[in-house]
């Protein structure tokens, strides 16, 4: 993948999609977890909270993808996105400082995504020099 300065990443528990892109361009990728059907019932009586263990790796691939963008934006329908923002914020506080948002978005397609991502880093690049990032 080639390095853009803006990219949007939308997340839930099984799968990324990334993309990174500037004006003219945009290049995507998808990250998938290697655990997709992980699923943990809570049974009544029983020990542990019911909720599957956060997949790190999967979580680190996806930061692998975006290291070298200037501004991110993280999306998805679930909790996969505070997750992500969390893990880069302790594992790459480097990278943490250039999340630009977490957004809250159900599921939709690879167009609307990019189309979202350029309206909401028009308005961020305004509020923002991408020299002091």
């Amino acid at each position: 993948m080639s390095e853009h300065y803006h990219a949007l990443v939308w997340i839930d528990h099984q799968e990324a999609k990334i993309f990174q892109f500037n004006a003219t361009d945009v290049d995507a990728t998808r990250v998938r977890s290697d655990h997709p059907h992980q699923h943990i019932h809570h049974k009544a009586n029983t020990r542990g909270s019911g909720h599957a263990p956060v997949d790190e790796d999967f979580l680190e691939r996806v930061t692998q993808t975006v290291m070298g963008a200037g501004a991110i934006l993280i999306t998805g329908p679930a909790n996969a996105k505070k997750e992500l923002a969390a893990h880069i914020a302790r594992v790459h506080p480097d990278v943490g400082k250039r999340i630009s948002g977490i957004e809250t978005l159900d599921h939709p397609s690879d167009g609307e995504l990019v189309a979202l991502a350029r309206r909401f880093f028009k308005a961020d690049d305004r509020m923002h020099s991408q020299l002091h990032r």
